[in-house]
């Protein structure tokens, strides 16, 4: 398949013949909540949405052109010197920008469930075995060192493998040894002085994309179901809806 756009997004219509597209935020908004998703692709009902982190998608943007600096002269990156990764250099491929795109990204025509699956990574390298490796940028700023150990981080996790799952698709060969790029900032300076200094430390990642087709047979179940589904009892939005009906139907 090629990266030209193909199907529609927004609300799934049961009535149409041609694939919908479902990103990779949608699936993971699926295995977060399955009233929600429902919502949002078949009413059109969005979560309340969050205010943007400029601040984390400026230093993506400025972590992919320093790879990439490494990448036109296909060289490693001193990181991965540092962490031992030889024989490791930035993917030279023509659809990496595209890969890397919103709303394109790498992309699967999975033709029995009628769904394009696609997904914008950050980077990929690739290794002396040429299978390549998916890596992704993440920021933030904390006391003590940056780990993948919090509960809330299992959707850096599925994002990584629905990458690893999605090369795989499109017939590459892909390493299941993915790495985080995770830069955090440092606020036990002195003062600002229009600098913030960033420890940036790389996490490696043993990635199981085996519960992604399973889980896309039941998104597809979701979405061409007319009953909504069950009220989602560890849905923080669920919860707060319920609780505001509650008080609507007392007043």
């Amino acid at each position: 398949m090629n990266n030209k756009q193909i199907g529609y997004r927004g609300v799934f219509d049961i009535e149409r013949v041609d694939p919908f597209r479902i990103s990779r935020s949608k699936i993971d908004l699926f295995l977060n909540c399955e009233r929600c998703f429902w919502l949002e692709t078949r009413k059109d009902i969005k979560r309340p949405r969050g205010f943007p982190f400029n601040i984390n998608s400026a230093i993506d943007e400025l972590l992919k052109r320093e790879f990439d600096v490494y990448r036109k002269d296909q060289k490693p990156h001193p990181i991965m010197l540092d962490n031992d990764l030889l024989g490791v250099i930035p993917f030279e491929h023509e659809d990496i920008e595209t890969w890397r795109e919103n709303f394109t990204g790498i992309q699967y025509f999975d033709q029995k469930l009628n769904l394009i699956i696609f997904g914008a990574v950050d980077d990929v390298w690739v290794n002396e075995a040429e299978e390549l490796m998916v890596v992704d940028y993440k920021s933030t700023s904390k006391k003590g060192e940056v780990t993948l150990d919090a509960p809330w981080q299992i959707g850096y996790k599925r994002q990584m493998e629905t990458y690893q799952w999605l090369l795989r698709q499109i017939g590459f060969k892909v390493s299941d040894m993915g790495y985080f790029v995770y830069a955090n900032g440092d606020s036990g300076a002195d003062g600002f002085f229009d600098i913030v200094k960033f420890n940036t430390k790389l996490i490696s990642y043993k990635g199981d994309d085996s519960w992604v087709e399973p889980t896309l047979v039941k998104l597809k179940v979701c979405l061409e179901s007319e009953e909504m589904p069950k009220f989602g009892p560890s849905c923080e939005y669920c919860k707060y809806a319920g609780e505001r009906l509650k008080l609507s139907w007392s007043s």
